[in-house]
């Protein structure tokens, strides 16, 4: 796993910081004017390749994405965060997790996607690998799971340099196919 520094302390008895810092990214709690930010990701066909039910069509379904996000975080005390190069305001990806059931067990489902401008520089391993080193601190017993189709290699390859294993017993069928599951071994 990548050498991860977490700068913030967990404000949420259970989890979520409302930042977290790695060498090069700054995650933060999303908040309503972040949407514009997260529909050039969503909006975006590239990024939805693999998922295109997940792409939004006006800044409306971001602003109501967002809202769910926002809530979320509010509920559980963590979610997705909106994320940044630390040097920039500019939002470039967002990744986090978020509680969900795969075959009838609860589960925190991780996300990381991020504007295909900054593919291949490894922001996406770096902010997964936070968000799964943090959970596995503060979290211990809770499931991770990354759920990547099948012929999406850079995930399935970022799900592993975030220290998840591939776990065909969490196999599902996601919206857009069927998805391989990445699950942390901690607790398997």
């Amino acid at each position: 796993m990548l050498g991860v520094s977490v700068a913030a302390s967990w404000e949420h008895p259970a989890v979520g910081a409302q930042e977290l810092r790695t060498e090069r990214l700054r995650l933060t709690r999303p908040v309503a004017s972040d949407s514009a930010g997260v529909f050039a990701i969503l909006g975006d066909a590239r990024t939805v390749e693999h998922n295109p039910s997940d792409r939004l069509e006006d800044l409306g379904d971001a602003a109501e994405l967002v809202d769910r996000w926002v809530r979320h975080w509010d509920e559980h005390g963590f979610g997705y965060w909106c994320v940044r190069d630390s040097g920039s305001d500019r939002i470039i990806g967002y990744a986090g997790v978020k509680r969900m059931l795969i075959h009838g067990r609860p589960v925190l489902n991780l996300v990381y996607r991020f504007v295909p401008e900054m593919w291949g520089r490894g922001f996406a391993t770096e902010a997964a690998a936070a968000v799964v080193a943090r959970v596995v601190d503060q979290l211990p017993g809770e499931t991770i799971v990354a759920r990547v189709r099948p012929g999406n290699r850079p995930s399935r390859h970022v799900a592993l340099k975030a220290g998840l294993q591939r776990d065909p017993t969490m196999d599902c069928q996601g919206e857009d196919g069927f998805d391989w599951a990445f699950t942390s071994p901690e607790i398997r």
